[in-house]
């Protein structure tokens, strides 16, 4: 299945059916699409609400572009006899079929997984909801700061006594997005092997869940409820963000043979001797005045000259970069990891790039186009035509 213009990748010949809007599923498919599978993506009639989403370049949505890039797009209403028609067609011919509805949605328009499974046995199918397809708030609708509040990551993520904050990116759609690819991914193994196609069932809250790391391991050993430390670490000293004559740097030591080159580099060797912190449990006890005595030893000198000294001296740290740094780092260059698109209305978009990189497999620097509305409808009519 698929054709010529995929991209090439260790899913190229996987068709995929993306019926999902706005961010999480979306996501999940341009992983996949970045892996190599051809994805089409079935719109309501109005279009993905996401392309009216800012911030706009001439017509285009680049909150739209960025995750919808390499795809092509037919707009079908599934209450309408033509469209579902057409849509049974791109089903026979599919391998995989994404949607984010609300459970019982797909259901109620005859496509939901056991109708679908009865009539195409091997079509992997992956529902991502805001809950799941089962438990009491199945039928909740969810967002991606419902889900991280619900999910516990607010409650650890801001500084101790203040307000409740968000993280910075939707963590809750994207962490949904990664664990569904996997999901998929696991299927189409799977199937290679059986022949069988199964259904995948991801909700955004256990995902959220699933992310809290060891925030569930320290309540469950200390029965104290984990709050928010800023950028400090709940249990490793020195790892936390710290301002500089200039700006800010984050230091990570994360063992006790790293706080003492990191006590050479700040020229003070003593610092590893002492008693309160030689041990990484007693640099915990006495978190506050090691990290008083760090900052007030970083603020002397800017930014750029302790990222020398501490770098020299083996020891991770970073300077804490804004996008813009971020888009124009070499590291982030050399990888790979902004990639363009000429698009005839918007001009050079630029995109985040895949962070997987696969020997064998090309990883181009410019990616598909993005899909105008309904664009590539009768060219998919006529190619699916076969599978009626």
């Amino acid at each position: 299945m698929g054709n010529a213009r995929m991209a090439e990748g260790p899913l190229s010949g996987v068709t995929v059916l993306d019926m999902t809007r706005v961010l999480a599923g979306p996501y999940c498919t341009m992983v996949l699409s970045d892996l190599g599978a051809r994805i089409v993506k079935v719109e309501q009639p109005g279009g993905d609400e996401a392309r009216g989403t800012g911030p706009f370049l001439g017509p285009v949505s680049g909150y739209f572009a960025s995750i919808n890039r390499g795809k092509e797009s037919i707009a079908l209403d599934l209450k309408d006899d033509a469209d579902r028609a057409v849509f049974r067609t791109l089903v026979a011919g599919a391998d995989v079929l994404v949607e984010n509805y609300r459970p019982g949605v797909m259901d109620k328009l005859g496509f939901g997984w056991d109708a679908l499974h009865a009539e195409h046995p091997s079509l992997i199918y992956a529902a991502v909801s805001g809950f799941g397809q089962t438990g009491p708030y199945r039928r909740r609708p969810a967002y991606d700061m419902v889900v991280q509040a619900m999910g516990g990551v607010m409650s650890l993520t801001g500084h101790p006594g203040g307000e409740p904050v968000r993280v910075g990116t939707s963590v809750g759609d994207i962490a949904a997005a990664l664990f569904t690819a996997i999901g998929v991914c696991s299927a189409l193994y799977h199937r290679a092997r059986t022949g069988e196609g199964r259904m995948i069932d991801v909700g955004m809250l256990d995902c959220q869940v699933a992310i809290l790391e060891n925030a569930i391991a320290r309540y469950s050993a200390t029965g104290e409820i984990p709050g928010p430390l800023g950028a400090r670490h709940p249990s490793i000293v020195p790892f936390a963000a710290f301002e500089t004559s200039d700006g800010h740097i984050v230091v990570v030591a994360g063992n006790d043979g790293l706080f003492a080159r990191l006590a050479t580099a700040l020229g003070r060797p003593g610092m590893a001797e002492d008693p309160r912190y030689r041990t990484n449990a007693r640099r915990a006890e006495h978190v506050e005045r090691l990290e008083t005595e760090i900052g007030d030893i970083l603020k002397t000198r800017p930014t750029d000259h302790w990222l020398g000294v501490i770098q020299d001296a083996g020891v991770p740290c970073g300077a804490i970069n804004d996008v813009s740094q971020v888009m124009a780092d070499p590291q982030v260059l050399a990888r790979n990891m902004v990639v363009t698109n000429d698009d005839p209305e918007a001009g050079t978009l630029r995109f985040s790039g895949n962070p997987i990189k696969l020997s064998g497999f090309g990883d181009p620097a410019v990616r598909g186009p993005v899909p105008r509305l309904d664009e590539h409808r009768e060219a998919l009519i006529q190619e699916f035509k076969k599978y009626k």
